[in-house]
């Protein structure tokens, strides 16, 4: 391994990224997939805020009033008490008809003075009312809207006692109820990794991968199919604890039976979940590995449809991310193939993840530098950094400071042949220091295997041409102190005129 700039120690935040010689990734991947997911959970939320406020087919078949008749210009609070207290079935679905309309239309919805006049254990205890389904679809739809209005609402529903009782309608016969348990559990279990424990300490799991069990998925509606992805994205998305590794065990065919299912929407949300899967530790990416998911991750980045392709592309990028032994796994599963075109992608966001991805192969062993190589691969790394999009322009660049970093001496030679320096040093003038010194390790280090090989002398007339040696010599006097040290040390150690008409090697390395 080529000797590191010491003036560059302060790049190791974003060096810890990378696997090689024991750095560790787990940090960054945790961030990138965070921020991803916490919006798609914002849209989420409100795709299904939006649907609840519309009629379900269940509401159509079983409301026997008019609209007009549900709710009153001046509902009373206490007549909706009296009546959720009646031992009469059809006169507690009347109240919770009203209450349902009250919470979807009024401005400021009184889930407050609900809560506090004692009705959510009310509504939970109609969940159990098998005899009247459609009181439990009623009781179910207001629970999980006030559970969505805030976290504090959240844990008042579950105080009451609703995740047994949510858990134990994922097996009604009346899939609309079946589905508004679904919703219910899944923002629960959204709410905290202790909320998560609970949905599975009561048998929620294993209720949802029964479902996804059935022999023809095609019974159930894309909405309900998308709901159960969706509690098992939520399940999936606290780290602190981690899930159990038997729980991923458990949870992994589901999720290869969803991998499956002919639905672009269903396709993407289970690919954002397996994301969150290899995100975690290399343990929960080695079950991902044994359930055997990798070969249709792999199939799925040539889908062509940008919703599947981009979390697909995350989750081989975090395997990818792993051990030396998981990345081989993507290798063999013939992942190298499609990053031409994900390279080329008309997408940047594309473009940009692919970059990433070859950028934890590059930071392993140099036969996986070779993998590259061989992929025709570091030719269009070479033309992003010239052309592309700067945020792809910064993964490009820590793909060629790992390749740099970890390629043997012909690996550099065929990397200066593709004409690397051009670009890297026209990124010079960019304002992101930290990817200013990336470069400039990535220089030093081409420079110090040059030197290495007894080739200062051709390198440095190169870096000449390409007017290399003004544009290093320029951040002397850069704001930033390890920009300015770096290259300070680049010039003083290889620019000098008796470094440049040295020869330290009696034979020279014609590769360089």
């Amino acid at each position: 391994m080529l000797s590191r700039m010491s003036a560059h120690s302060n790049i190791a935040d974003r060096i810890a990224n990378f696997k090689n010689n024991g750095k560790d990734s787990t940090e960054m991947r945790r961030r990138r997939s965070k921020v991803v997911v916490d919006l798609r959970k914002a849209r989420k939320d409100d795709q299904i805020l939006k649907r609840r406020n519309g009629c379900s087919h269940m509401e159509e078949s079983i409301c026997a009033l008019q609209d007009g008749d549900l709710i009153e210009e001046h509902w009373c609070l206490e007549e909706i008490e009296a009546q959720i207290k009646s031992l009469n079935p059809y006169i507690q679905l009347q109240a919770m008809q009203v209450v349902r309309k009250v919470l979807s239309v009024a401005s400021d919805p009184p889930v407050y003075s609900m809560v506090t006049a004692g009705f959510i254990p009310r509504f939970v205890g109609f969940l159990e009312q098998s005899k009247c389904p459609s009181l439990q679809f009623e009781a179910a739809w207001v629970l999980t809207n006030i559970a969505s209005s805030s976290s504090f609402y959240t844990d008042v529903v579950v105080g009451a006692g609703a995740i047994p009782a949510f858990v134990s309608l994922l097996t009604s016969p009346h899939l609309d109820i079946s589905e508004q348990a679904i919703s219910a559990l899944s923002k629960i279990a959204g709410e905290g990794s202790s909320y998560r424990d609970l949905v599975i300490k009561h048998g929620g799991l294993q209720s949802l991968l029964t479902l996804l069990a059935a022999p023809d998925l095609s019974v159930f509606t894309t909405d309900y199919l998308l709901n159960i992805v969706w509690t098992l994205t939520n399940l999936c998305r606290y780290k602190d604890p981690v899930l159990p590794l038997i729980t991923v065990e458990h949870l992994l065919p589901g999720l290869s039976c969803l991998l499956h299912f002919d639905n672009k929407e269903i396709l993407a949300d289970t690919c954002w979940t397996v994301c969150l899967l290899t995100d975690g530790s290399n343990k929960t990416t080695e079950l991902v590995l044994q359930a055997g998911l990798l070969p249709r991750l792999v199939e799925l980045l040539a889908c062509g449809d940008f919703d599947v392709v981009a979390p697909s592309l995350r989750a081989v990028g975090n395997i990818m991310a792993g051990t030396d032994k998981q990345a081989q796994c993507v290798l063999n599963a013939g992942a190298l193939a499609i990053f031409p075109e994900l390279l080329c992608h008309p997408k940047p966001h594309i473009q940009k993840e692919a970059a990433w991805t070859l950028s934890n192969l590059t930071a392993c062993k140099d036969s996986h530098i070779q993998e590259v190589i061989n992929a025709g691969l570091v030719p269009i790394l070479v033309e992003i950094l010239s052309k592309g999009d700067f945020k792809t322009q910064k993964e490009a660049t820590w793909a060629i400071a790992n390749y740099v970093s970890g390629g043997t001496v012909e690996q550099l030679s065929y990397l200066v042949k593709c004409n690397v320096l051009g670009p890297l040093l026209n990124l010079l003038s960019v304002k992101d220091s930290k990817m200013v010194l990336v470069i400039l390790d990535a220089l030093y280090n081409i420079l110090h295997m040059a030197h290495k090989a007894g080739e200062t002398k051709r390198l440095c007339l190169l870096f000449e041409e390409l007017d290399g040696v003004a544009k290093i010599e320029s951040l002397q006097f850069h704001d930033n102190e390890a920009v300015f040290r770096s290259a300070v040390i680049i010039i003083d150690r290889f620019f000098t005129e008796e470094v440049c008409t040295s020869n330290p090697n009696k034979k020279t390395n014609k590769n360089i």
